[in-house]
């Protein structure tokens, strides 16, 4: 059994929230001393773990007392539910900061992000104006996008993607091989030419983000082969360091 004032250190539980949730029924103590503290046992941790996973998740107190209250409850049923329910949340979490960091070095549109619609990119373009469009590189990069048609946009998406098929071939060699430190040189000057200036530091950013995971890694990884993207920035990160 554990005091109200163990649960709250061990679960960062406030008592006074401890208190509310025995208030409305929420999450009562096992049982109270003869002084009226309450105890809790480790059925009654169990379901504030239950509970503070479905918060985690966007439920109000009340549906959450309603699908732990009901009476065809299944504990690991619902827990498998929602696993998959915060896996999708991360991975949707992992999108958009890879998106950012896409957005942060003005690359983004030059992936293959077949889990977002022409609107969202749109809007993520407009974003990125917002943001960075006194920048060097934006300035840079919109002048040399001005002049290019939407198919030319397309092709050039292409060659982004078949750099990865072709450090796909290469996984089995150490990313300090030179064959796969030309291959990071060649990637710098592709952006280079075709998008902004691409510096060491903006590299760096996009290997980040082609390790980090989310629908860029995984579109790598399609194209490349498993690990692919962890790969790139392995051998982008060597790279840059012998720079």
């Amino acid at each position: 059994m554990k005091t109200v004032k163990e649960v709250s250190r061990i679960t960062g539980i406030s008592v006074r929230t401890l208190h509310h949730y025995d208030a409305i029924g929420l999450l009562k103590p096992s049982r109270l001393t003869e002084s009226g503290y309450r105890l809790y046992d480790d059925e009654a941790i169990e379901r504030l773990c239950m509970i503070l996973i479905y918060r985690e998740l966007g439920l109000s107190l009340k549906e959450i007392r309603a699908v732990l209250d009901a009476p065809d409850y299944d504990r690991d049923r619902t827990l498998e539910h929602q696993i998959g329910l915060m896996q999708k949340k991360r991975d949707q979490l992992q999108d958009r900061i890879t998106l950012a960091k896409g957005i942060s070095t003005i690359g983004v549109k030059y992936m293959d992000f077949e889990n977002f619609d022409q609107r969202k990119m749109d809007e993520y373009g407009a974003q990125a104006k917002a943001l960075y469009g006194k920048t060097e590189a934006y300035q840079e990069y919109a002048a040399k996008a001005s002049n290019r048609t939407k198919q030319q946009e397309q092709a050039l998406g292409d060659q982004v993607m078949a750099f990865f098929v072709r450090l796909g071939q290469m996984r089995p060699m150490d990313p300090s091989a030179p064959e796969a430190q030309a291959w990071a040189k060649e990637l710098q000057t592709f952006f280079t030419q075709n998008f902004y200036t691409c510096t060491p530091q903006i590299l760096k950013s996009l290997a980040e983000s082609y390790a980090g995971g989310g629908s860029m890694t995984e579109n790598i990884d399609n194209a490349g082969g498993p690990g692919t993207g962890a790969f790139a920035k392995e051998v982008i990160d060597r790279y840059v360091e012998g720079l």
